[in-house]
């Protein structure tokens, strides 16, 4: 197959949308179809690139959260649809209107992916804790993109719910974005510390501000060392609260390499995000044997994840949260035990298994009349 996907960013590694898409596309490749991308970025492989689109405010809030948008040009888009069986819309950005537009002429079946949750929006704007912000947000991604689509790729069963709610009426395909294959157990390196890792954007609805805080409610304050994978508007703000802890924080950007080598001298994995649709960062550390601890929100699929109460938490209570660091700490046996069960829960999303599903998608996807 020609598959023709819509993204406006590719290269940049800052986020979990092109990360997926990443390994989609290598994925595909490997199994023979020939994959096109739309994009803005560096010269590639069957790349047909567009300039980068700076809009004005809109551009200055999108870029601290790692998301570039891409202009608008009918010719490369034209070239870019020619002989294509399918295109796939990774985000609901004026690119991908355009483009579902015109494919839509040439009589090319389309799917779209859900892949920004409007929590994502909301925590950024100051009103997180509004559902009828969430509510607003759900309504307009239909209304403004994904009314145009009879098929919609979900990542878990979540989110499809989520769009169920509120009033999608497309076929709703779950299929999680998978964990790639290097993401096994690691042998573990032994350390003087207790590591306490968490992978993701540094953005309001991610709370790692409750980690720090639990952090030194923690009994083991004093030799616990916080590492913050990840970039984001945040990124200062939670350095100066760092500041207050016993070891400071570590904050960076890994490359899956230098991820690896982390994970082998971490202890516990937490995920505090308040919202996520499928938190691919935690399936990778998990599959790795970290066992996690996981925010208990009903916001996020994460949850899902928790193989029991051990590894969950009251969602934005740091209390809550530094008992059960301080469970885990305490009882390394059974840390042990659901380590293996937890790398073995990570091998049910590998994503192989992911990409051969989006294949049967793409065979049976229609024209929309």
């Amino acid at each position: 197959m020609i598959i023709a996907l819509v993204i406006d960013q590719y290269d940049a590694l800052n986020n979990g949308t092109t990360a997926s898409a990443r390994r989609f596309v290598e994925n595909l490749r490997a199994n023979g179809h020939t994959v096109r991308l739309l994009t803005s970025g560096t010269p590639g492989k069957d790349k047909y690139l567009l300039p980068v689109w700076h809009i004005p405010i809109v551009s200055w809030f999108a870029d601290k959260q790692g998301i570039t948008f891409s202009k608008i040009e009918e010719n490369t888009i034209q070239e870019f649809l020619t002989g294509a069986d399918v295109v796939h819309f990774y985000l609901p950005f004026p690119l991908a209107r355009a483009v579902e537009k015109m494919a839509k002429k040439m009589n090319i079946p389309c799917l779209a992916a859900f892949h920004v949750q409007p929590e994502n929006i909301t925590y950024n704007i100051g009103l997180g804790k509004v559902d009828l912000a969430a509510r607003f947000f759900y309504k307009f991604l239909y209304h403004y993109f994904y009314k145009s689509f009879d098929d919609i790729h979900c990542p878990t069963e979540f989110i499809a719910e989520e769009l169920r709610k509120n009033g999608y009426k497309a076929r709703l395909h779950v299929i999680s974005n998978g964990v790639d294959d290097v993401f096994v157990p690691q042998e573990p390196v032994a350390h003087d510390f207790i590591r306490i890792l968490m992978i993701g954007r540094l953005s309001p609805e991610k709370r790692q501000d409750l980690i720090i805080e639990a952090a030194k409610k923690s009994k083991y304050a004093e030799k616990i060392q916080l590492v913050f994978a990840g970039q984001g508007p945040l990124l200062e703000k939670y350095k100066q609260m760092g500041k207050t802890l016993p070891r400071e924080p570590i904050f960076g950007f890994y490359s899956t390499e230098e991820l690896l080598k982390i994970i082998q001298t971490t202890d516990i994995y937490v995920h505090a995000s308040d919202a996520e649709i499928e938190a691919i960062a935690c399936m990778e550390a998990f599959s790795c044997g970290l066992v996690p601890i996981i925010a208990n929100s009903k916001k996020s699929a994460t949850v899902h994840f928790a193989l029991d109460e051990r590894s969950l938490f009251e969602p934005g209570n740091a209390n809550s949260l530094a008992e059960k660091i301080d469970y885990w700490i305490e009882h390394p046996d059974e840390k042990n035990q659901m380590s293996k069960k937890y790398a073995a829960q990570g091998n049910e999303y590998r994503v192989s298994a992911s990409v051969k599903k989006m294949e049967e998608v793409y065979k049976n996807l229609k024209p929309r009349a």
